[in-house]
């Protein structure tokens, strides 16, 4: 008797989902839907940034904790759990990075780009910083102009799990990782 596809894979492979997109574009809301549709891990830096450390960023703080849950990503991973990555992603080499690794672990990686418009945003954040202060960050339209000045909208390539570009430093998107994400294991 043949089982059912198991919904939490892809064909067979637990999924590594990367949350992309600049604030306000519904990532968090996109990872829990996922999370719940693949009986998936969610791992979402910012629910994690205020309870340690009462801010955002934390003095470097935020790349050591992403570092660490990119790592638990990877373990449950490889254990068969599916995990929805809720970071942002801004950089292609950020993604790259993701994707490659994943790869080299047999885990398929997924890119989910969510756009959105300035005038959505910033009434979304708007709102989102009046109902619940305590679980988000101020942002100013001067900090929302800093964070799309850095922000590379994903290819039609990454999108598609199209090649994988070789790492900007020369060595392995491992290595890359691990001085991107301080607390990511080289090896």
């Amino acid at each position: 008797m043949a089982s059912a596809p198991d919904d939490r894979h892809y064909d067979g492979v637990p999924i590594l989902f990367l949350i992309v997109g600049l604030p306000g574009a519904g990532k968090t809301r996109l990872a829990r839907e996922l999370a719940a549709e693949y009986r998936a891990l969610r791992l979402t830096p910012d629910e994690w940034m205020i309870p340690l450390f009462g801010e955002s960023e934390g003095d470097g703080r935020r790349d050591v904790l992403e570092g660490r849950l990119l790592w638990l990503a990877l373990e449950a991973a490889t254990l068969g759990t599916s995990v929805v990555l809720d970071f942002g992603f801004w950089s292609r080499d950020e993604r790259t990075a993701v994707r490659a690794i994943a790869s080299e672990h047999g885990v398929a990686a997924r890119v989910n780009y969510l756009p959105i418009d300035r005038e959505t945003q910033i009434a979304r954040i708007s709102e989102r910083f009046n109902r619940a202060p305590e679980t988000t960050f101020a942002m100013t339209a001067a900090d929302l102009d800093a964070f799309a000045s850095t922000f590379e909208v994903p290819t039609l390539d990454e999108l598609n799990d199209g090649p994988l570009d070789g790492p900007p430093t020369g060595g392995s998107w491992r290595a890359w990782a691990a001085t991107r994400w301080p607390s990511f294991p080289a090896r």
